[in-house]
C-alpha cells in the first residue's frame, strides 16, 4: 500500500510539474514597420537636417535609433519595383525576378507590368486597377517568412498610393495590401487578398480626405526666405507642371480638382499625408501588435517620387515634401506609442532608390550632364537595321536602359543577329549620354569597371532583360527638358538613407558600407526567423542589440 502512495504522488508530482511548464516564447517586438520612401536620396537626412523638427521622424530615429550612413544599392536598374522587392526579398533582379517597374517579356512576347495579374479582380473600385498581385515576384519577403514562422498567426498589411510599393512589400501570404486608385479617390485591394473590402476600408474611403486636402491647397510650410538657402528660385524652366502651366509656383490653389481629379493628390505632400491616416486606420481596425504574434505593417510614402520627378532635388517643392514628411512621420511614431507602446515596436526606414540632379540644373550650374534621347535613337537604330538587314522594327523595346530585340523577326529574316548587335552597340557608343553598351549575357566577362559590371550582372534575369546594357555617363538621363528620373548605377541613383529604430535596437551609427540586400536578413535576425528564400544579403550586426 504504502508503494502504491508513492507511485500515485510521483504521478502526481510529475502532472502539476508539467502543467506548469509552459513553451518559452521568442522575444519579438509586438510590431515591425517597414518605411520605403520613394525616392529619397541619402543626403536629404543631413542636407535638410536644421529644417527637421525634434518631434518629427528623422531626427527622432537618428537620436535614438541606429543610421547607416553608407548604405547602396547593389544592382541595377534602380527603379521602384526593383528596389521595394529588394528591401523585403534581401535579394536582386536576377533572382527575385523585378527587373523593372514593367520589361518586355521574352517568354510572352508582350510588356508585363511588374504586379500585373489578370486572373483576379479589383475589389473596391469598378476600375481595372485592382488587377494586382505579388505573382510576378519569384521569392519569399521577410513577411511571409514571419507568417510561416508564427504558423501564419502573424498579420501583415502593406499600404501605399503605388500598387508596387503595397504588394511586393508584403508578399505573396499578405493578409491585404491596399493601394490608391487613383480614379476614384479610394484605397483599394484585389481579389487576390479578399473578396469584398473590409467595413473599416469602407468608412475611411468615404472620409474623402483627398478633396480636403484640396481644399486646403498647397503653399509653403515655411517661410518663403528660408527655401532660398536650399534650392533654387521658385520657378524654373526645367521644372515640370503637374498642375498645369498656369501653376508653376507656390502657392498652389487644389481646389478646382476637388471632386473631379483624384490624380494630383500624389504630387503633394498630401500624398504622404494620406498614406499615414490609412497606415493608422489600418493599426487600429487591424489590431497590429496586439495579435500575440508579432506583426508587421509595410508602408511606402510614394509622394517624394511624383513631386521628385516633377521638380527635382534643388527645388522648393522638394523641400517643402521633405519637412512635411518629417512631420508625418513624427505623428505615425506619436501614433504607435500611444497604440502598440514605446519600445514595443520596431521601425526600419529606407528609400527604393534616389534621384539624379535635372539636367537643366546642372547646365545652369555647369556640371556634367544632359539628356539621351532614347526614342529618336531606337528609330535610327531600326532604320539603320532595317535598311542593312531588311528587319523592320527589329528593336521591340528600350525598357529598363536596355535594348531588346525581336528574335522571332530577326530568325524569320535569316539575319546575322551577332552583327545587328554590333551595329546597334556602335551606333550607341556614338551618342554623346553613352557612356558604354555591352550585350547582356556577356557582362560578367566584359571590361566594364567591377562596380558596374557587378550592379547589372545583379539586375539581369534573362526572360525579362533585354540584349544590351546602355550606360549612360554620369548626369545624364532618359527623358525630357523638364523634371528628372532615376534608374542608373551611379551614387546620386544607388546611395539610400537606412535607419533602425525601436524595440531590439542598438542606438549608434556607422560608416561601413552597407547593402539593401541587408535590411532583410537584418531584421530575420532580430526576429529570430529564416530570412527570405531568395536573400543574398548578410546580417548587420552593429544594428541588433
Amino acid at each position: 500500500m504504502k508503494r502504491v502512495l508513492i507511485f500515485l504522488c510521483c504521478i502526481l508530482f510529475l502532472v502539476v510539474a508539467n502543467a506548469q511548464i509552459k513553451p518559452q516564447a521568442v522575444q519579438r517586438p509586438k510590431l515591425v514597420v517597414g518605411i520605403v520612401i520613394d525616392q529619397m536620396r541619402w543626403d536629404y537626412l543631413y542636407r535638410f537636417n536644421a529644417l527637421f523638427s525634434p518631434n518629427g521622424g528623422f531626427k527622432r530615429m537618428m537620436g535614438e535609433g541606429f543610421t547607416s550612413n553608407n548604405t547602396l544599392i547593389p544592382y541595377a536598374p534602380t527603379f521602384t519595383a526593383c528596389g521595394h522587392t529588394c528591401v523585403y526579398t534581401g535579394s536582386v533582379p536576377a533572382i527575385h525576378g523585378i527587373t523593372g517597374n514593367a520589361w518586355w517579356d521574352n517568354q510572352l512576347m508582350r510588356t508585363v507590368y511588374c504586379s500585373e495579374d489578370k486572373s483576379v479582380t479589383t475589389v473596391g473600385s469598378s476600375t481595372d486597377a485592382g488587377q494586382m498581385s505579388p505573382k510576378n515576384m519569384l521569392t519569399t519577403t521577410i513577411c511571409d517568412e514571419l507568417r510561416l514562422a508564427t504558423n501564419f498567426k502573424s498579420k501583415v498589411i502593406g499600404v501605399a498610393i503605388k500598387d508596387r510599393g503595397s504588394i511586393l512589400p508584403a508578399g505573396h501570404s499578405a493578409n491585404a495590401a491596399y493601394w490608391y486608385d487613383s480614379k476614384t479617390g479610394d484605397f483599394i485591394t484585389s481579389s487576390y487578398y479578399m473578396p469584398a473590402l473590409p467595413a473599416w476600408v469602407n468608412q475611411f474611403n468615404k472620409r474623402k480626405l483627398v478633396d480636403s486636402f484640396y481644399q486646403i491647397g498647397w503653399n509653403t510650410i515655411l517661410n518663403r526666405s528660408v527655401y532660398t538657402d536650399y534650392a533654387t528660385e521658385d520657378i524654373k524652366p526645367y521644372e515640370s507642371t503637374p498642375f498645369g502651366k498656369e501653376m508653376n509656383a507656390f502657392p498652389y490653389d487644389l481646389s478646382k480638382y476637388k471632386g473631379k481629379d483624384y490624380s494630383k493628390v500624389a504630387t503633394t505632400p498630401f500624398g504622404n499625408s494620406l498614406t499615414v491616416e490609412m497606415a493608422k486606420a489600418a493599426v487600429i481596425h487591424e489590431k497590429l501588435g496586439k495579435s500575440g504574434a508579432t506583426d508587421f505593417l509595410a508602408v511606402s510614402f510614394s509622394s517624394p517620387d511624383y513631386i521628385g520627378h516633377s521638380y527635382g532635388p534643388n527645388s522648393w517643392e522638394m523641400v517643402d515634401d521633405y519637412v512635411r514628411l518629417d512631420a508625418d512621420l513624427g505623428k505615425l511614431l506619436s501614433f504607435l506609442d500611444a497604440t502598440v507602446g514605446k519600445n514595443e515596436y520596431t521601425v526600419f526606414l529606407t528609400a527604393d532608390h534616389a534621384v539624379a540632379q535635372v539636367p537643366g540644373f546642372m547646365k545652369e550650374h555647369k556640371l556634367p550632364g544632359g539628356l539621351f534621347d532614347d526614342n529618336t535613337t531606337r528609330k535610327e537604330l531600326n532604320d539603320q537595321i532595317n535598311e542593312k538587314f531588311g528587319v523592320s522594327f527589329a528593336i521591340e523595346s528600350f525598357f529598363n536602359y536596355q535594348v531588346t530585340l525581336n528574335h522571332t523577326k530577326i530568325d524569320s529574316a535569316k539575319a546575322d543577329i551577332d552583327a545587328i548587335k554590333k551595329l546597334i552597340i556602335t551606333g550607341l557608343l556614338k551618342k554623346e549620354a553613352v557612356a558604354n553598351a555591352v550585350e547582356t549575357s556577356k557582362i560578367m566577362s566584359s571590361t566594364l569597371n567591377k562596380t558596374q559590371r557587378e550592379m547589372f550582372a545583379n539586375g539581369y534575369y534573362p526572360n525579362r532583360c533585354g540584349d544590351i546594357q546602355i550606360i549612360l555617363k554620369p548626369g545624364f538621363i532618359e527623358g525630357a527638358s523638364t523634371g528628372t528620373t532615376h534608374g542608373l548605377w551611379a551614387p546620386y541613383d544607388a546611395h539610400i538613407p537606412l535607419l533602425f529604430y525601436g524595440w531590439g535596437i542598438k542606438k549608434g551609427s556607422s560608416n561601413k558600407e552597407n547593402y539593401m540586400t541587408d535590411i532583410a536578413p537584418t531584421i530575420a535576425a532580430l526576429l529570430k526567423i529564416q530570412m527570405p528564400s531568395g536573400s543574398v544579403g548578410k546580417v548587420i550586426e552593429e544594428v541588433i542589440k
